[in-house]
């Protein structure tokens, strides 16, 4: 009879305005209105009926029909008793709706904002390069999204529904934690993955990757690169990660990040030197200035001249050029800085630190 009561019920109900979903407040308004020829006997308390004052019940849908009116909340407990009902707080009206299992289902499946990004942020999140070589191996056509060749960086993917291959290697559906760290980079390593006869910098964080999966059980493996390069004989600050965006973000000219570096001199430092420095030289067709340069004290240890120099274009040998230029020889060069984070003075070569917060705050990524 309760069957039938309900079916008779909803034969009469009608809606008098199209329902809307309102994403920005995460909550499902329905303005409804019906009109009963008859309510049944049947229905004789409130948990058997499927009506609340005069408003049709549908369980874990939040009913807004009026400002000026209560906001019904209609789960188990309103409907069992009905004089629970209370006046809800904005933030509660705005919050995503938390009931049944099969009531956050629907939600997710329907109206939850979707994790899609674009292609080429996907494959920069996931560690693959930076933003801009991303978007080059899509433009090489070494990019397939769901077995089709993928040329547009703009694409919206989601690794988790998408089979997203670079160079053919799939991409995980579950993607890394990001990691940030700063190496002390010893001489005779290069900045590359390449196979090469030179040791890549890399490989001394073969047991920072070995020991992965117990420190981080479940998680998949970071593919880590090195955030610009330093060459096989410069020492010091190189930052290493996972983020491609934050990659990007650091290196690229436009961040304007200052690098400082000591180079160390083999000859006799005379002013005339300083001020060829600061004029500057062309590299790569480019006239390139530092934005300092200076003499540094002698220290008793150390019989060669030293010199502090910053810079902030980041191009390829750009200090070795500088120098070469103003007529004197590099010794040893060692970069010492970028941006406002400094190499730790006590972290030893070929050692390295994970980046806290603090220190991600002076690379300009304090709210990651």
């Amino acid at each position: 009879m309760a069957a039938a009561a309900v079916t008779t019920a909803l034969s009469t109900f009608h809606i008098s305005k199209p329902y809307s979903i309102t994403r920005n407040h995460l909550q499902f308004r329905t303005f409804l209105a019906y009109s009963l020829s008859s309510r049944s006997s049947e229905f004789t308390t409130p948990c058997d009926s499927p009506f609340i004052d005069n408003k049709f019940v549908v369980p874990w849908i939040e009913y807004a029909y009026s400002a000026r009116h209560l906001h019904v909340t209609a789960d188990s407990s309103a409907v069992n008793s009905p004089a629970k009902k209370k006046v809800r707080s904005s933030k509660e009206l705005t919050s995503e709706p938390r009931y049944s299992k099969a009531a956050r289902r629907f939600y997710n499946e329907n109206f939850r904002e979707s994790s899609s990004q674009r292609l080429s942020k996907v494959l920069a999140a996931a560690g693959v390069a930076s933003r801009r070589s991303c978007e080059e191996l899509i433009f090489d056509g070494r990019v397939t999204v769901n077995g089709s060749v993928c040329n547009t960086p703009q694409t919206r993917v989601d690794p988790k529904k998408d089979m997203i291959y670079v160079n053919g290697n799939r991409l995980p559906k579950k993607l890394p934690p990001k990691v940030y760290l700063a190496m002390n980079k010893p001489k005779g390593y290069i900045c590359s993955a390449a196979e090469s006869q030179t040791k890549s910098v890399l490989s001394l964080f073969n047991d920072y990757m070995k020991s992965w999966d117990k420190r981080n059980p479940g998680q998949p493996k970071p593919r880590l690169f090195t955030v610009g390069r330093l060459d096989v004989a410069t020492t010091g600050l190189i930052i290493v990660t996972n983020d491609g965006e934050f990659a990007q973000k650091i290196s690229h000219p436009s961040s304007g990040f200052s690098k400082e570096y000591i180079a160390t001199i083999d000859g006799t430092v005379h002013k005339r030197h300083l001020i060829a420095i600061s004029e500057g030289t062309v590299i790569d067709g480019v006239h390139c200035t530092p934005d300092a340069v200076e003499l540094l004290p002698q220290q008793p240890d150390k019989k060669r001249p030293r010199l502090r120099i910053v810079v902030h274009e980041g191009r390829n040998h750009e200090v070795r050029e500088l120098v070469k230029s103003a007529g004197l020889q590099i010794y040893s060069l060692k970069r010492i800085r970028i941006g406002a984070f400094r190499l730790p003075p006590d972290l030893l070569l070929g050692k390295y630190i994970e980046l806290k917060p603090p220190q991600l705050k002076a690379l300009g990524w304090g709210e990651k």
